[in-house]
């Protein structure tokens, strides 16, 4: 069911994204706005990584394989950190086409046609962020809330773009009419300025999942869930490793226990541990690659 809704929202997001993406490049090219061109390929980017993120998202879903015996759940950072650096590096180039842009003086823009294409995106844009994030509360997926983040900056950026392009069409005829050739360049500027934390923040979480950085909440749950266990006679000391990687969680841990534990009870007491440990995370058992070990010397744990 989640699976489903993921790829319902994603798919509608990539057609979406699309015709924004044309009306951005259409309008800009008419308009001859560099801030909206610009808004036009970043969508455009957007719109071809979204398509990756329903192919990773599709394959996740499927069972394990001979090659791919964990499953596919380490493709999603891969994905995520692609699709953040593309448009960090297209940020800084949008970024230094502003400032030659200001530094040559700007440059003249039909105000009328950049206001319409505002406001037409602005809404957009705000309904898709609403819907998304409304689905996205039964889905729980990390794209489709990565997604919906998207839309919603998106959103507030057009429209202070819409607010821009209407005070600069006021000053068209007035005694400060020489400075609205520069607002385009500024505005672009501001764009990429307020678009960078975005795509610099997803590769920042998508580098901790590939380097398998230790999430601190999921390690805290596993102390907590072994601090009960270990009351246990018998039980000596335990030993545990945790990872992230896309909506994957790797549990591992391997109890220290006496030679002689579980000698009356054999696999019975063994299963009942593991699942009383179970019973302590918050990870859904689909999400969740689980293994406890029991050994009674040291140098195997």
């Amino acid at each position: 069911m989640q699976a489903r809704l993921e790829q319902h929202a994603l798919t509608l997001s990539i057609f979406m994204t699309l015709a924004v993406a044309s009306l951005g490049v259409v309008f800009g090219l008419i308009s001859g706005s560099q801030s909206i061109l610009f808004d036009g390929v970043f969508s455009s980017i957007d719109a071809a990584m979204s398509g990756l993120a329903l192919l990773v998202s599709r394959l996740v879903v499927r069972e394990t394989s001979q090659r791919f015996q964990h499953g596919y759940w380490h493709f999603e950072p891969m994905v995520a950190a692609l699709n953040g650096s593309i448009l960090t590096l297209l940020c800084f180039y949008a970024f230094l086409n502003a400032v030659q842009g200001l530094m040559e003086g700007g440059r003249e823009l039909a105000f009328d046609v950049a206001i319409v294409y505002a406001v037409v995106v602005a809404v957009t844009c705000f309904a898709m962020a609403a819907y998304q994030k409304r689905l996205n509360q039964r889905a729980g997926s990390e794209f489709v809330r990565i997604d919906m983040q998207g839309w919603l900056m998106a959103a507030l950026i057009t429209s202070a773009l819409l607010l821009a392009f209407v005070i600069a069409s006021l000053l068209d005829g007035t005694a400060f009419a020489h400075w609205t050739p520069y607002v385009d360049s500024l505005l672009l500027a501001l764009l990429t300025l307020c678009f960078l934390p975005v795509p610099l923040g997803i590769v920042r979480r998508a580098m901790r999942e590939v380097f398998l950085i230790a999430p601190d909440h999921i390690d805290r749950e596993v102390h907590e869930a072994m601090g009960s266990v270990m009351q246990r006679d018998g039980l000596l000391d335990y030993h545990s490793h945790v990872a992230k990687t896309g909506r994957g969680h790797f549990i591992e841990i391997h109890i220290v226990t006496a030679p002689d534990f579980a000698a009356g009870e054999g696999m019975a007491l063994l299963d009942t541990i593991r699942a009383e440990i179970a019973g302590g995370l918050s990870i859904p058992p689909e999400r969740r690659w689980f293994t406890v070990a029991f050994t009674a010397d040291p140098h195997w744990a």
